[in-house]
């Protein structure tokens, strides 16, 4: 049975692939947590406002909106939930913009380290 007050984690990629590796690291380090999936950030939009994750693990680059643009809408919403940018796009202007708005930046590829990285962050 699912326990709602274990965290719930968003995961937000246009890669079902990404998803299920973020999915697959995350069951095998927190089982007790709960996981939910959008593939772009309109829906991620949508499922934040639905379900208030503690913690979203959001991809930049996807078709619509990207992924900065959708964590900074979720943001003015809900401050408190904990954000991390996961993106191959380790651009020094990204970087500075998620600081900005105080999301945590971890570089793919998706390994158990950048994963733990994340985690790491969202318990802080």
């Amino acid at each position: 049975m699912e326990n709602n007050n274990n965290p719930l984690l968003l995961i937000v990629d246009d890669s079902r692939m990404s998803r299920m590796l973020i999915r697959a690291i995350i069951t095998d380090t927190r089982p007790n947590w709960r996981i939910i999936e959008a593939s772009t950030g309109d829906e991620s939009i949508k499922l934040a406002e639905e379900h208030l994750p503690n913690f979203v693990s959001m991809d930049v680059n996807m078709p619509g909106i990207s992924g900065l643009e959708a964590a900074g809408r979720i943001r003015i919403r809900h401050p408190e939930i904990k954000i991390v940018l996961c993106t191959a796009n380790i651009q020094e202007s990204t970087r500075e913009a998620a600081s900005k708005v105080g999301l945590h930046f971890v570089p793919k590829p998706i390994t158990a380290a950048t994963v733990g990285d994340a985690v790491a962050f969202f318990e802080s």
